[in-house]
Formats: C-alpha cells, structure tokens, sequence
C-alpha cells in the first residue's frame, strides 16, 4: 500500500520563529503530538519537526520556562523524510530503523504533504507488521535525536 492512501494530510506546520505555546495550542487543534516545522510562510519545504515530548524533554525537564522558547529553539533539525510514493513497508522500515513514531511524507517537490504515523498504520495494515514496528521504535535507548 503506497502512502498516500494511509498518510494523513490535514496537518499543521509551524515556522521556526513561532512560540511554543503556539505549537502547543496547534498539537491541542490537530490532536496530534508533532508539528512538522518548515522554512518560511508559503512553503512547506520541512526544516524540523516539534514533538510534544521535545516540548517537555528539551525545556521544562531542564527546569527552563517553555513558554520563553520557539519552535527553532527546540526542534529536532533535518527531519527524516519518505516519500509519498513509498510503500507502507518502506515506511515501517524506516520507523524501526530509526525508532520514530511518525515520518513527515514529502511530495515530488520536497514539499511537506503529510505525516505517517504508527496509528495510520495500524488502522490499515496487519496487526503483525504494526506489532513489529511498535516493538522495535519502542526498545529502550532511542535518545533524544528519536522524535517519538
């Protein structure tokens, strides 16, 4: 199965200059736990991603004020991509190979056009693969450079 039939698309994006409690409110709208971040207004050319987990891990677990910090203070730089035309494989693949929960999908372009996430998974492939997947990106030692 290619990804765009299980991405979602209806997502938020945020720029690097945009206030955390911006962020936050956007995850809060989207429900969703990432905000892919992108170079400018009028692009969606990715720079980084802002996980609700980078929020609490990179400022208030360091005892420091979030509501101080932009997203470009605090995301995670040079996200990992796929593109749209991947197959849900190639996409679980990378989740393991890198222990991410969600991968930011790019267009032809290298434009942001969705986000592909262990819950789109297991809402369309069989409970064996996302099984598989979850055990692998869930293994102790992923560190801060995994965006959950």
């Amino acid at each position: 199965m290619r990804l765009q039939e299980l991405m979602s698309t209806d997502i938020a994006t945020c720029t690097p200059d945009m206030p955390l409690e911006e962020v936050a409110g956007m995850m809060v709208d989207y429900d969703c736990g990432m905000i892919p971040v992108v170079a400018g207004e009028g692009t969606t050319r990715p720079v980084g991603t802002v996980t609700d987990r980078d929020i609490t891990c990179r400022t208030v677990a360091v005892g420091e004020n979030p509501l101080e910090f932009t997203a470009g203070d605090i995301m995670t730089a040079n996200p990992i991509t796929i593109d749209s035309n991947a197959s849900h494989q190639e996409a679980m693949e990378m989740m393991e190979a890198n222990q991410l929960r969600r991968l930011l999908v790019l267009d032809s372009n290298g434009e942001c056009c969705g986000v592909v996430s262990q819950a789109d998974l297991a809402r369309r492939v069989s409970e064996s693969e996302v099984g598989e997947v979850v055990q692998h990106v869930s293994r102790p030692g992923g560190g801060m450079g995994a965006s959950p």
